[in-house]
């Protein structure tokens, strides 16, 4: 009991430091608090062929107890491990009896001035956050499933267009993935000491998700690209051009995460590889996608110059209008594509960071439903083609026929 209660303490000083730094609990205590048993255990085993009276010594999980003789109080001062997170000066007593050692008082959550469970608010934030992403991602990887089967089942929807959707689609449902894949390794329950973990399928876990998150960045990048040039009438449907956007959706990625693996193995491999916070090779994922990120919006900021002179009344035409109309309110509608939010985010001062940790993950995680529900399921062009189909299967199955169903305009640009 004595120890889940102390597991307790140690696990809300973490997460109160985790929730100001945005990164998962603090390592470093439980590497002292194992060093400080260590030398306790060693204690210990030096005193096994000392006397036996009184009382023996005793790691208690927190603190080291001397040999003591019956009667006598051993007054112990507050974990050093504590001071990671507090300064303070208490003491903790315990009194050497003929049955053994007694109950520490006062209590070490009393005398050293920290909470004996994890907050309430604490708890619950980080559970709701887990909760909102988790059917986010979850959402997200159904929809995206299943506008991934109709571009592909349809032959009339197979063009460059959708084949640049469609890999995009792709780099969502991995980052979902990858997620889960992650969560269910470093966080299998609720007390997992993630700190201790250096398992390949930890690390490889790791690795795995951040290369989805960097083919997903990627592909939004080749997204912007094939939209500004699609304004500019300058996109050539050729089979190198495809080849060239997917080696910068799918293979830079690569490079630079073949990189940070062999930076961490020689240089930097502790844990499970997740703890980025001051390390110097973390730019080497970070700085190619802070770089997409700014191409991204300056892409955006081009489109929105070309779109305002193309929508104006004196230089359009009556033909195409409409068009660009449809044009113009599809892209406004692609702000979080082109990263926009994250360049707001940079900005934000610090006290807001709690903010932005909770708006990247959880709107993060449906960004793929987003993606999904404008790029296919308000697509005009699916839209035609999936109603032509059924139509067709209506006349199949029951002779009904209907002028609908005698073709379709692929008229959009999305």
């Amino acid at each position: 009991m004595f120890h889940l209660h102390t597991r307790g303490m140690f696990l809300s000083l973490c997460l109160t430091r985790a929730a100001l730094s945005l990164l998962h609990p603090e390592c470093e205590f439980y590497f002292q608090l194992e060093k400080e048993e260590r030398l306790c255990q060693q204690y210990i085993a030096e005193q096994e062929n000392r006397s036996t009276e009184g009382c023996r010594p005793l790691w208690d999980e927190v603190v080291c107890w001397p040999q003591a003789a019956t009667g006598e109080t051993v007054q112990r001062g507050c974990p050093a491990v504590f001071s990671l997170f507090i300064n303070n000066t208490g003491s903790v007593s315990r009194n050497c009896t003929r049955r053994g050692w007694s109950k520490p008082f006062p209590a070490y959550h009393i005398a050293c001035n920290v909470e004996d469970d994890i907050p309430e608010t604490e708890q619950s934030y980080f559970a709701t956050v887990r909760l909102i992403y988790t059917i986010g991602y979850s959402i997200s990887l159904g929809v995206l499933a299943v506008a991934v089967f109709i571009l592909l089942i349809f032959r009339r929807l197979r063009c460059a267009r959708n084949f640049i959707h469609i890999q995009l689609f792709l780099s969502f449902i991995l980052k979902s993935v990858a997620v889960f894949i992650k969560d269910a390794n470093l966080f299998p329950s609720y007390d997992t000491n993630h700190c201790t973990l250096s398992t390949f399928a930890c690390k490889a876990s790791v690795v795995f998700c951040h290369y989805c998150m960097m083919t997903n960045f990627f592909w939004l990048l080749v997204e912007a690209l094939y939209l500004n040039s699609l304004l500019l009438s300058s996109f050539y449907h050729s089979r190198r051009c495809l080849w060239g956007l997917s080696l910068l959706g799918w293979g830079v990625p690569v490079f630079f995460i073949l990189l940070w693996i062999g930076s961490r193995v020689y240089f930097e491999d502790t844990e499970c590889w997740d703890n980025t916070r001051d390390s110097p090779y973390w730019w080497i994922i970070k700085g190619p996608i802070v770089v997409s990120i700014a191409v991204n919006f300056m892409l955006f900021v081009n489109i929105i110059r070309i779109l305002i002179q193309k929508l104006n009344p004196r230089l359009i035409q009556f033909n195409n209008s409409s068009q660009y109309r449809r044009l113009a309110k599809s892209t406004l509608l692609l702000i979080p594509l082109f990263g926009t939010h994250y360049m707001f985010f940079s900005f934000l001062p610090d006290y807001l960071n709690n903010l932005r940790f909770y708006i990247e993950l959880c709107l993060g995680s449906f960004q793929g439903l987003l993606v999904a529900v404008l790029y296919c399921f308000l697509n005009q062009e699916v839209q035609k083609e999936v109603h032509m189909q059924w139509l067709k299967w209506q006349e199949r199955s029951y002779g009904v026929v209907s002028p609908a169903a005698k073709g379709s305009q692929m008229d959009t640009p999305f």
